[in-house]
């Protein structure tokens, strides 16, 4: 592997990984405050499934850099302004349909992402998403029969739901951010191509938010730069967290 592709597929790897590990912290947040026991555990769940999945692809991102970082040193010692992470799953834990609308959106880029990831012609990075795949299957079912439970439910559940939905629209643009890094992973046939994935997600989401009787937000302000690491500030106070034992006692171990 030249120099450049290195670089390209260690960003690419940030990129994945940063998204779940995040995703899995916001997640985690439920635990004990679901509105009933069984999504509690199933929160919880997902959750372990994100950072699980996180940890898969930082520890190959560190392989990858060949700087003796591991999946630990990029998760806990890095600074804000070093991830990759999107906007939309940065942001704070917010009610439970703004918990559900964040993950359909995700689930359904994801689903179709790690679907094609599995034919990488990187084989470590094909064999991550073949498992990921199997989880985020999970993960789309349980996020979609909520988007249709909420929206065809209540008055209220529907408002609080649409509401949400259109909240989140404005991050979705930068599911499908693509620069030279994507580029020269396309031309490898090591990454697939997020413009012909995000035909297929809208051809999702709406089938799906019509269902569950929710109108699909037209495109608008879209939010743009984490992936270069231009973050909003809830990014920098869930790290303060996140990261505070591992940096209060480094190189410790249990």
């Amino acid at each position: 592997m030249d120099k450049k592709t290195q670089t390209a597929l260690f960003e690419y790897l940030l990129r994945l990984g940063d998204d779940h590990l995040v995703l899995g912290h916001r997640l985690s947040e439920w635990c004990g405050h679901a509105p009933i026991l069984e999504e509690d555990l199933a929160l919880a769940n997902i959750s372990l499934d994100l950072i699980g999945q996180a940890e898969a692809l930082l520890q190959l991102a560190g392989e990858v850099e060949g700087e003796n970082r591991s999946e630990d040193d990029l998760a806990y010692f890095r600074d804000e302004y070093e991830f990759r992470n999107l906007h939309m799953v940065e942001q704070p834990r917010g009610d439970f349909a703004q918990t559900i609308a964040r993950q359909f959106l995700f689930d359904a880029m994801a689903w179709h992402l790690y679907d094609q990831l599995q034919t990488s012609t990187y084989q470590p990075l094909a064999a991550i998403a073949t498992k990921v795949f199997k989880e985020t299957t999970y993960h789309l079912r349980h996020s979609r029969a909520w988007i249709h439970r909420l929206g065809d439910g209540t008055a209220e559940s529907h408002e609080r739901l649409q509401n949400a939905i259109n909240e989140y629209w404005t991050f979705t643009g930068e599911l499908f951010f693509t620069n030279e890094v994507d580029q020269i992973l396309m031309e490898q046939g090591i990454a697939p191509d997020l413009k012909q994935i995000q035909d297929k997600w809208r051809t999702m989401t709406t089938a799906e938010l019509e269902k569950g009787t929710l109108v699909v937000p037209e495109d608008g302000y879209m939010a743009s730069g984490a992936r270069l690491g231009r973050h909003s500030e809830h990014l920098g106070h869930m790290l303060a967290e996140m990261q505070i034992l591992a940096r209060s006692h480094p190189g410790a171990t249990w």
